[in-house]
């Protein structure tokens, strides 16, 4: 009686503790990403529907589908200020981003001190300083401003688009 238990227990363990699953390669329907990122910057609501961010998400998932491009975003939260926006934009660059979005007016000034910093990054900055402002790299160079409101999401895809082009020559 007590080697029956034994067995039984044994064999307990043995079914709670060997990982199931399916023994060979990762399911073939798994999405395939490239090596590009796309990481967007927004106030503490983060794309939320109503907010300012959410089109701009809506745009970067377009361009995921379509690319296959990584999108992601942070949120900032707690104060809404350039010094509380800084180390998450920090993060971002940690993270090697290729393309750096920005919605809201703190984030937006981080990222385009940031364009001067990182030339090799694209930074996206919705509603920010006009390329005729003076500001360096603005439209054509690293840093494309765009405006909010009808026609962002096709120019958020257009930007990722670009950028998984460049990267695949």
């Amino acid at each position: 009686m007590g080697s029956a238990a034994v067995v039984v227990l044994g064999l307990l363990a043995v079914w709670l503790f060997v990982p199931g699953g399916q023994a060979g390669p990762p399911d073939a329907r798994a999405r395939q990403y490239k090596d590009v990122d796309a990481c967007l910057l927004t106030g503490e609501k983060g794309v939320a529907a109503g907010t300012p961010a959410a089109p701009v998400w809506e745009g970067m998932q377009k361009a995921s589908l379509e690319t296959r491009a990584r999108v992601n975003y942070v949120p900032v939260m707690g104060a809404q200020s350039v010094e509380n926006a800084r180390p998450f934009f920090n993060g971002l660059m940690q993270r090697q981003c290729e393309v750096v979005l920005a919605v809201g007016a703190p984030q937006v000034q981080v990222a385009e001190a940031g364009a001067k910093q990182y030339p090799d990054v694209r930074f996206v900055v919705v509603d920010g300083t006009p390329a005729d402002s003076g500001v360096d790299g603005a439209e054509g160079g690293n840093l494309t401003v765009a405006k909010s409101g009808e026609g962002l999401t096709d120019s958020v895809a257009d930007v990722i688009r670009g950028a998984v082009e460049a990267s695949d020559s």
